[in-house]
């Protein structure tokens, strides 16, 4: 890189705008620029040098073409190592470009606003800025690119350092954030573009991630793996937009733990508690109040609560918080949380209290999952299920009593790992079943989990129940009632052994695995 005389500012964030291009003034640097930065710059007393000067060509098409020139790309590409090069730019009376600070037309706020028409977005995709941000990075070795204010004060500082060279290492990390900040703006653009034409099957043939690092645990799910959580560009953030009010940093498995949490607790249109643990929920109750339903979700399973994380569908209250306070709890999330609940947790430093907006499922939810080599994408199982549609093939039908218990015991198990079995009352889970290689050995774990009586309780299956053996174990520990998706080659075998035991069953047509 050559000493700095000539810098190139067009933003559309304004931000410390103003001190950078002082900063390169009294470095001797002359500043080009366009439109509104222009006039900021020339209200703040600066001297500017009007691109349209440069490229002797006036701003055309309603401001759509006004720095795509021969004037303002050869000066940002020209490679200064080569005396050709340099030969050309006298030749043409065109000055090196050597400082570029472009931020883009605001598409993502834009398209993000329902009042805008498609023809305003479409207006807000830049197509000047992306050229010469691109144009500079690719000539690192001679031009220092900015597209981050946070960026502006220490590349000031190293212009004045290095007699107006900016290091190489700066030039080329500055290069790699431009280079990532256009492939971003372009996700945004190619996403919304998605929209407005969407794919018969609703996933494209190329997908694009458009990701910002948002938090950095210190390690993944274990020790030795390093991590960062991403959010996605233009949404509301991780958890739907999490604010932490107190604890230690979230870890990778905190995360994990309370997006499933949080989502269980959204099933439910009643003040609702799920206690969860190694992503399984080890209790999930619902009453009157959270003090109800907390006390429900923990007497599943004391033992296994120890340690884990706490979702609440209501705002988190004082007498709630009393009510957990003797538990260990890593993770506690409400929706909000009054000043008398805040007061109290203070004294649990360590405690993580975050407050996270109710998780609301759209239908055309798309979640990934990488595997070695690339991700599958599936939309989200979080389609509402009435219930108006299960049919009950057995002689005896659900009591009002145990349809409850079964449209309850259904919902938790959307977010047991497969095979899944869950045992319930009308209102709090009983016994769990989670992850096990047999439908029946899951049968086995929630039956002899419980502690609370098995008598009398129904039980859901995430998926039908290949032979007969996990009903016959499930009826002979007292359960009443099943719920399973059916579909299975032995359905009359499983039936008939719910007719012999006097159990009432609901076939639901949808399965729920989850891996």
């Amino acid at each position: 890189m050559l000493p700095a005389r000539r810098a190139l500012l067009s933003v559309t964030d304004k931000t410390g705008l103003v001190e950078l291009a002082r900063g390169l003034v009294e470095l001797g640097v002359e500043l080009v620029s366009t439109g509104g930065t222009a006039a900021h710059l020339t209200e703040a007393g600066l001297p500017v040098t009007p691109v349209a000067k440069v490229t002797g060509s006036p701003e055309i098409l309603d401001g759509r073409v006004k720095t795509l020139h021969p004037r303002i790309h050869g000066g940002l590409l020209a490679d200064r190592s080569k005396a050709e090069h340099l030969a050309a730019l006298a030749e043409h009376g065109i000055e090196r470009i050597d400082v570029v600070a472009v931020n883009l037309y605001p598409f993502r706020q834009t398209a993000a606003d329902p009042t805008a028409s498609p023809e305003r977005v479409v207006e807000m995709i830049d197509i000047g800025g992306p050229s010469m941000l691109r144009a500079a990075a690719k000539n690192f070795a001679g031009v220092a690119v900015l597209v981050d204010p946070l960026d502006y004060p220490r590349v000031l500082a190293e212009l004045r350092a290095g007699g107006g060279v900016v290091p190489l290492e700066t030039r080329r990390s500055l290069a790699r954030k431009a280079f990532a900040h256009t492939a971003s703006y372009d996700a945004a653009v190619a996403a919304w573009f998605a929209t407005q034409t969407p794919e018969p099957d609703d996933f494209p043939a190329l997908l694009s991630l458009d990701l910002e690092r948002e938090l950095v645990p210190r390690y993944g799910e274990n020790p030795h793996q390093g991590a960062a959580v991403y959010r996605t560009m233009g949404g509301a953030g991780v958890l739907g937009g999490m604010t932490q009010l107190q604890g230690k940093e979230l870890s990778w498995n905190n995360l994990l733990d309370a997006d499933a949490a949080r989502k269980l607790v959204a099933l439910f249109a009643e003040p609702a508690v799920a206690i969860v643990k190694h992503n399984n929920p080890c209790g999930v109750g619902r009453g009157a109040g959270l003090v109800e339903a907390y006390r429900r979700a923990y007497e599943c399973d004391p033992v296994s609560a120890f340690g884990s994380i706490v979702a609440v569908n209501r705002p988190l209250d004082a007498e709630t918080v009393e009510a957990i306070a003797d538990l260990f709890v890593e993770v506690l999330i409400a929706p909000a949380v009054d000043e008398a609940a805040l007061e109290r947790l203070s004294a649990k430093k360590n405690l993580r209290l975050l407050v996270c907006p109710p998780y609301a499922w759209e239908a055309g939810d798309v979640e990934l999952r990488a595997v070695d080599g690339g991700f599958l994408a599936q939309h989200a199982d979080g389609r509402p299920e009435p219930g108006t549609s299960w049919t009950c093939p057995t002689r005896r039908r659900p009591t009002d009593e145990e349809a409850r218990a079964l449209a309850f015991a259904w919902s938790v198990c959307r977010y047991v790992k497969s095979n899944a079995i869950v045992v319930a009352g009308a209102d709090q889970t009983i016994g769990i079943g989670a992850g096990q290689m047999s439908r029946v050995d899951s049968c086995r774990l929630a039956t002899e989990k419980a502690r609370l009586p098995v008598r009398g309780a129904v039980a859901a299956s995430d998926a039908f129940f290949p032979f007969r053996d996990g009903l016959d174990l499930l009826a002979a520990a007292g359960v009443t009632a099943v719920v399973h998706p059916g579909g299975s080659k032995r359905d009359d075998e499983v039936i008939a052994a719910a007719d012999e035991a006097g159990m009432a069953m609901l076939l639901t047509g949808a399965r729920h695995f989850r891996h």
